[in-house]
Formats: C-alpha cells, sequence, structure tokens
C-alpha cells in the first residue's frame, strides 16, 4: 500500500474518532421499532338499566320499556377486530376464548365484504315544502342545586339558520381534544376480521367472563396469545342508586363505585314541545355530550384533572333545577371508564442497538352504563318509604299505578316519552 493511501486512512480513522468523542456522554440510542404485523382490539362493555333492552338487535317497544324500567339485570357486549398488515388470498382467522366467556370454542373473525360503490347522476335538489329550521336547544353542563351563571346557552334554530351565532357557542364547539382512537378496520389495515358478525352473532352473556387464556391465529395474522386477569374482566354493572327529585326542584342522581373504574360522565337529554334541553356532568363549558363510548388512558387522565369528567371517587352528582323545569321529561345515561390492558410481543429489548420488531399489540377497553328517565327510581333502588313496610313477599298484590303516586307519575313520563317517539304507551 502506498504511503499516500496509508495515510488517507489515517486520516479518516482519526475524524471517525473525533465525531465519537463530540457525541455528548450519555446520550441515548434511537431504538429503532418494526411493526407490528397484527393489531387486536377488545371492547367488553357492561350495561344496566335503559340501553340494556337495546344491545344485540333492534328491541321491541316492550323491551325498551322494560329496560328503562330496570328490568333484564346487566347485560355484556364484545367487539373484536383484527387487523394485519399481511394479505391473504381467503382470509381466515379465529379467536379461541376461555371457558368463562361461554360464547363457544371458537369465534370465527369474518373480513367483511366489500360494498360496491354506487354512483349517481342526480344532483340533490332543495325539497320543494322547505322549512326553514325552527325552535331551539338550552344547553347546560356542571353538577349542582342550579345553574351556574351565564347558563344556559340557547341556541335559536332560526338565527343559526340565518347565520347568527348564539353567545357561548364558541366555547361549546370547541370540544374536549379528545383523540380519537383507532381501532383496526378495512381501511386501515391490510386485513381485516372481526366479531360478532353475518356469520356468528352469538352475543356473551350477562354471567360471561374474560378472565383466563386467549388465543387469536389466522392465515394473515401471527399467532396472538395472551391473558386476562379477574381485575382485567368486564367491568361490575353501573346502577343508579339515587334517581329522584328534590323538594327544591333539583335532580339527585347516586350510583355504586364501580371496581377498576377511573372516570364517570353524567348527560341528560330531553325537552317539550319545540324545545331541547341538553345538560352534562362536565364542569368544562365544551362539547361534551357526543363523547365517543371509549376513551383512552391518556385522555381519561387529563379529562379527570381538568374536571371535564368525574373522578372515581364519585358517586353523586345534582342536576341543576333549571334543566328539569325545561325537560320535565328527559333521559339520564351515566357512563363508567375503565382502564385499558395493553400486551406487546416480543417485550421491547432493554439494549437500545437492539430492533424492537413487535409481531402483534393487543388492546383491551372498557366501560359500563346505564339510563333511565331522569327523576324515576328504578326497580331494586332504594327507597327509603319501603323501609318500615316489612320484606317485598308478605305485601299484598296490587296494581302499582293505581295506589302507588310515584308508579303513577312513572307510567305518565312513559307515555310522554313514547308520544315524543311516535309509539302509544298504554
Amino acid at each position: 500500500m502506498s504511503f499516500g493511501r496509508r495515510l488517507v486512512l489515517v486520516a479518516g480513522a482519526a475524524a471517525l474518532a473525533n465525531a465519537a468523542a463530540a457525541q455528548p456522554a450519555g446520550q441515548k440510542v434511537q431504538q429503532k421499532v418494526t411493526g407490528p404485523v397484527a393489531t387486536y382490539w377488545m371492547s367488553a362493555q357492561t350495561q344496566t338499566g335503559f340501553g340494556a333492552g337495546m344491545m344485540g338487535g333492534r328491541p321491541s317497544m316492550g323491551a325498551m320499556m322494560g329496560a328503562m324500567m330496570g328490568g333484564g339485570g346487566p347485560q355484556k357486549s364484545l367487539i373484536l377486530q383484527l387487523g394485519s398488515s399481511r394479505q391473504a388470498p381467503t382470509p381466515a382467522a379465529e379467536h379461541v376464548p376461555p371457558e368463562a366467556l361461554r360464547a363457544g370454542k371458537s369465534l370465527p373473525l369474518v373480513t367483511p365484504k366489500a360494498q360496491p360503490v354506487q354512483k349517481s347522476d342526480e344532483t340533490p335538489e332543495m325539497p320543494r315544502e322547505y322549512e326553514k329550521p325552527r325552535g331551539r336547544m338550552l344547553i347546560f353542563w356542571g353538577c349542582g342545586e342550579r345553574a351556574r351563571p351565564g347558563q344556559p346557552v340557547v341556541i335559536d334554530m332560526a338565527q343559526m339558520a340565518a347565520g347568527k351565532v348564539p353567545a357561548g357557542m364558541a366555547a361549546l364547539s370547541k370540544g374536549l381534544d379528545i383523540r380519537p382512537m383507532q381501532p383496526p378496520s378495512p381501511a386501515r389495515n391490510k386485513t381485516y376480521g372481526e366479531w360478532p358478525n353475518e356469520r356468528a352473532r352469538t352475543q356473551v352473556q350477562g354471567a360471561s367472563s374474560l378472565a383466563g387464556e386467549h388465543v387469536v391465529r389466522g392465515n394473515y395474522s401471527p399467532e396472538i396469545r395472551f391473558s386476562l386477569t379477574p381485575d382485567q374482566d368486564f367491568l361490575g354493572p353501573l346502577n343508579l342508586t339515587t334517581n329522584d327529585k328534590a323538594p327544591a326542584g333539583f335532580g339527585r342522581l347516586g350510583w355504586n363505585a364501580v371496581p377498576h373504574a377511573r372516570a364517570y360522565l353524567a348527560t341528560a337529554i330531553g325537552g317539550q314541545e319545540e324545545t331541547m334541553v341538553l345538560w352534562t356532568s362536565s364542569e368544562v363549558q365544551a362539547s361534551a355530550f357526543s363523547m365517543p363510548d371509549y376513551i383512552s388512558d391518556r385522555d381519561v387522565a387529563r379529562l379527570v384533572a381538568s374536571r371535564a369528567l368525574m373522578g372515581p371517587q364519585t358517586t353523586t352528582c345534582s342536576v341543576p333545577k333549571e334543566v328539569l323545569d325545561a325537560a320535565p321529561q328527559a333521559m339520564v345515561q351515566l357512563v363508567a371508564y375503565g382502564d385499558e390492558a395493553n400486551f406487546v410481543y416480543p417485550p421491547r429489548p432493554q439494549d437500545p442497538k437492539v430492533d424492537w420488531n413487535q409481531e402483534w399489540q393487543v388492546k383491551v377497553r372498557y366501560r359500563s352504563a346505564t339510563g333511565g328517565m331522569l327523576g324515576m327510581a328504578m326497580p331494586g333502588m332504594d327507597d327509603p318509604g319501603d323501609e318500615d313496610d316489612g320484606p317485598r313477599a308478605q305485601r299484598p298484590a296490587q296494581d302499582p299505578r293505581a295506589q302507588d303516586p310515584k308508579a303513577k307519575r312513572r307510567n305518565q313520563m312513559l307515555k310522554g316519552l313514547g308520544g315524543a317517539l311516535g309509539v302509544p304507551i298504554p
């Protein structure tokens, strides 16, 4: 080797040494992460009260009324979604659940058929008998016996149509800055499968449990194995223990503390004639009425800190008198948001110089909800007036609508709701 070439090599080595020496001491090496090949989400819900009768298909009016009255006990539902970066000519996958789920030995994850895009040359036209929107919407927020100053925000539909923005609308429209969760879907993954589906519409049962070993396998996904502990089971049922109207005119809500719940949110919707009333327990003046079914752990923590959601220690909330005055007939919903369970395989290598090539990720998310008529006690709720009446089994049979003023009021409210829905209630 010539002297000149040796000199070049020595100079290059020195430059590399200097560059290494110039690197700050203790600087972290950025670990390279690839994958995951497959992503699997399980969405687990527990429902009581109004809404329980709507799970698992279109309910009859009788089922809706029975659920609204608190009958039927807690119900559970489960949605499974598998997405993969792999493709298969004929996708096939299944979820083998623990026996405690009571949903069968295998749950097929079916790939939905692509729906053809229908083209139309027709141009939408304004209906000839178009009527300008009318009516108004009253928006309240926050727990308390009376509405806060500046409430309600009144939205006049006719003024909105004319381009006039009501005062307070800007604060409501800003939202809560919730980052939408991104579960697997046909649009986000090359191959996708789900359950329930057209091949298997089996529903989980009220006594079903997620605890145990789960296996997911298919021809477009690596095998996924993980186990859920009893602490990672369905959330327990959420029940309204108090739902009445105080003598001062405000509503009183109380509920049981659900183990492993991280936050609660109460909402109500009602009205009369051409007035719609919306209320939420959020202390933040923002659009918290259309909250997503599931919220990420990070957003839950942030929203509890800002008091947009009630913390896990909260089990009571008062609905302002002005809400009940404006909406004598209203539906109330209460939601508990649970912790997530997250798994990834293989685990992250401790050496940052080693690439982390993820094969799969699993997310299990939880919620529990209940609902009913605002101010209407549900069967099974503690009623102080029953303490001296003796055991229920010893009471004489009677028509509660004829004998019980509370039951008579409930029946009147149900008739009013049926009228609003266009369904006559006897």
